[in-house]
């Protein structure tokens, strides 16, 4: 019989908060104000819009923390909708979740590390696509690598770039703060002015906004690794969230400060043009936060999405191999290669805005389906254990955003890249019935796991 090997609890408070907190904090509060303003129109209802984003996303992430307490396993969304909705909507997550939203999401933060680390050296004019790239290819490599070697490797690096992070966000708020103070509030005069009234502007305006906060429920999809889950799980989703909305108001209140409208919203990297004006010839250092920022988001995202990918093949939706474990470092590295592969496809035509639009469509679509399920688990099942439980008014309330999210930049604004992707969604209940309710090609892809077992001495992971 083959030996199961069980990975270890080793994430504690301080790298849950981290995993959240360093995970939403990336590319996103330093490449995506000036498109959120750019949509919306006005100054004022571009804080309105942040400040919904985090609501939203404190909401949401409420709701996650009840569900990681009844359904205490790895795999998040995945494993939510498995229990409560089936094999075939789940399968179409997951089919999804690996083929697109996962590696497009490592894609996004890959490019935006990669911009802001070449933006110091082309000054007076746009980087070489392929110079960026490439940069961010090796980015990918880098830390699929560090997440392949050890779990705490992984944690302290997640927890020391948080750090940094903070610090970073700092620096744009104690410039913002003594800019204020020398009375600079010319750009809140009228902040309301021209803004952009209708479910499209606002929706493009959430897109870009919620992108900025991905990453809330990073923890959700490793409760298995998480130490005491019942009680660090919604203490660490508390403090990282409320701590995230926190910043990203007030920087965004800072760059509003220190650029004028022009410069802010045509502005490609606007913390780079904030610190060209507050800090002169420093103003490389913001260049280089905003890309160890984007890298730091990077490890998060491989460290959850690998335990999505292990979670699906443990279940029957993906190949045995993907649910293996190193048998002496204990981490998923074949499900790391998976995604790392996948990832390096996608970086080949990515482009940043279009994957963020299109990520953020196809990723609210399956958080309404799972918070459908909580809703069906506390109507139909209320007596089942639950340490931390929410009112049911609050997964309404986030549903009802999650549809409006889906369907408002369809109805005022079609685009067929919008029915592409949901084409491929649905691909995946045809993509099901063969290779997984009928198991066809199981001779293969058994030879070929075992194959693969040799060659990267894994074992299955048992659950804890």
């Amino acid at each position: 019989m083959t030996q199961m090997h069980r990975m270890k609890r080793e994430v504690g408070l301080v790298g849950a908060v981290s995993l959240i907190a360093g995970s939403i904090i990336g590319a996103g509060i330093f490449m995506t104000p000036q498109t959120v303003i750019l949509s919306i129109g006005s100054p004022g209802a571009s804080l309105v819009v942040w400040a919904c984003c985090g609501l939203l996303a404190t909401m949401a992430s409420f709701c996650y923390a009840e569900l990681g307490t009844v359904i205490r396993e790895s795999g998040g969304e995945y494993i939510y909708i498995l229990r409560t909705s089936g094999p075939v909507v789940a399968f179409m997550l997951i089919f999804s979740a690996l083929l697109l939203l996962k590696p497009a999401g490592l894609v996004g933060l890959a490019l935006g590390f990669a911009q802001y680390v070449v933006a110091p050296f082309y000054s007076d004019c746009p980087p070489p696509v392929l110079l960026v790239k490439l940069v961010a290819a090796a980015a990918i490599i880098l830390l699929a690598t560090v997440n392949c070697i050890n779990v705490r490797l992984a944690i302290s690096t997640q927890i020391f770039f948080t750090v940094t992070k903070i610090l970073s966000l700092g620096i744009v708020i104690i410039g913002g703060v003594v800019m204020l103070m020398k009375g600079h509030t010319e750009n809140f005069q009228d902040s309301f002015q021209n803004t952009n009234v209708g479910f499209y502007p606002f929706g493009i305006a959430f897109y870009q906004g919620l992108w900025a906060y991905d990453g809330w429920n990073n923890l959700n999809f490793v409760i298995e690794e998480l130490k005491r889950p019942e009680v660090n799980l919604p203490r660490a989703i508390i403090i990282a969230i409320f701590l995230v909305t926190g910043l990203y108001l007030l920087v965004n209140v800072s760059y509003l400060t220190v650029l004028t409208p022009q410069e802010f919203m045509s502005s490609s990297a606007v913390a780079v043009t904030w610190g060209n004006k507050m800090l002169g010839n420093w103003g490389w250092i913001m260049s280089v936060a905003a890309g160890l920022s984007a890298f730091g988001s990077l490890n998060g995202s491989f460290f959850s999405g690998s335990r999505l990918c292990l979670v699906a093949a443990r279940e029957g939706h993906m190949p045995d191999v993907l649910s293996m474990v190193h048998i002496h470092r204990l981490t998923p590295s074949p499900s790391l290669i998976f995604i790392t592969a996948i990832a390096l496809l996608v970086l080949i035509p990515g482009d940043f805005q279009s994957i963020v639009n299109y990520i953020s469509f196809t990723s609210w679509l399956f958080y309404g389906i799972t918070l459908s399920g909580l809703i069906y688990l506390k109507i139909k099942k209320p007596d089942l254990p639950r340490p931390y439980k929410v009112p049911i008014l609050l997964p309404i309330l986030v549903l009802i955003a999650a549809v409006f999210l889906v369907l408002a930049p369809i109805i005022r604004n079609p685009q067929i890249e919008f029915l592409y992707v949901a084409l491929f969604v649905s691909s995946g209940a045809v993509v099901y019935i063969p290779l997984i309710r009928y198991k066809l090609c199981r001779g293969l892809f058994t030879r070929l796991t075992l194959f693969l077992q040799k060659l990267l001495q894994v074992a299955p992971a048992d659950k804890l």
